[in-house]
């Protein structure tokens, strides 16, 4: 099979399982109990307490218009992943029944976020998004480029949790909103970013060969050789970069402190590593 087939074929499968946990997290969670976690879907869901408008027809109804717009606005195709996400996102709303989980607003909000966000950024790590707030971002974005369009996402999704409270009278109808986007946000970005976040190191050191060497040998891990000059006292030093897993993050610590315990050592959070002995560019 030709790889492009191949790969196109993987990216609708993650991009329908992503779609799929987000709904359940709507459907199962959040729907059930009028918590509206932001963008297109929280609002939908919304409209459905006051018209009783079924969520899946609010999401399409919003959707396409917006989609159109976008292409129109910005002079280009957003891609048929955006497309197929936000058609099969309103294909599941409509076959999964609803059903409430949970009763209690906190676990419902917590438990929704997870299943969504997990969902949401399985669609993302696809490279495809569900439409919504961040299409409206864009096209506003293009009219005034001086906000960011994550800055004109944050405050459509504060408007429809404030919406949500002010439809529900109910204050904690938004608070509970808030935690679900919160909680939502997060977990995405664990999906994308991972939870096995890599140590970069730092190291000044006289015993540059045999530090480098050993980390070489026994951690199979690259080294790069940097040259610097000390600004008290004008002298040039050599600082070896280094970047590990998680789990070799004290074996680092223990050969360069074996070799040389005079070697100063910075060590930095990455959170993430392309390239050879980590993950792949092109994923």
């Amino acid at each position: 099979m030709d790889r492009d087939w191949y790969k196109i074929i993987i990216d609708i499968i993650g991009l329908t399982i992503g779609v799929f946990l987000l709904a359940i997290g709507l459907v199962f969670f959040l729907e059930p109990n009028a918590i509206a976690p932001g963008g297109v879907t929280g609002f939908a869901i919304v409209l459905k307490q006051i018209t009783g408008i079924p969520v899946y027809i609010t999401n399409l109804a919003i959707n396409i218009p917006l989609f159109i717009i976008a292409v129109m606005t910005l002079g280009k195709n957003f891609g048929w992943k955006t497309l197929y996400s936000t058609g099969i996102l309103s294909f599941f709303l409509k076959i999964i029944p609803l059903q409430i989980v949970t009763p209690d607003y906190l676990l419902a909000s917590i438990f929704g976020g997870l299943v969504s966000g997990i969902g949401l950024g399985l669609v993302f790590r696809f490279g495809g998004t569900t439409g919504g707030s961040d299409l409206i971002g864009a096209i506003l974005n293009k009219s005034f480029p001086s906000i960011s369009i994550a800055t004109f996402m944050m405050g459509i999704d504060a408007l429809v949790v404030i919406f949500a409270g002010i439809v529900a009278k109910n204050i904690d109808t938004s608070l509970y909103s808030i935690i679900s986007l919160f909680v939502t946000a997060k977990v995405i970005d664990l999906i994308l970013e991972g939870i096995g976040y890599s140590k970069g190191f730092l190291i000044i050191t006289e015993k540059t060969e045999e530090i480098s060497q050993k980390i070489m040998e026994d951690l199979d891990r690259g080294v790069t050789l940097l040259k610097g000059t000390g600004m008290y006292t004008k002298e040039e030093k050599d600082i070896l970069l280094c970047v590990v897993s998680r789990s070799q993050f004290m074996k680092t610590k223990n050969i360069v402190n074996d070799i040389d315990k005079d070697a100063f050592i910075m060590v930095t959070e990455i959170s993430e590593v392309l390239g050879e002995g980590f993950e792949e560019i092109n994923k």
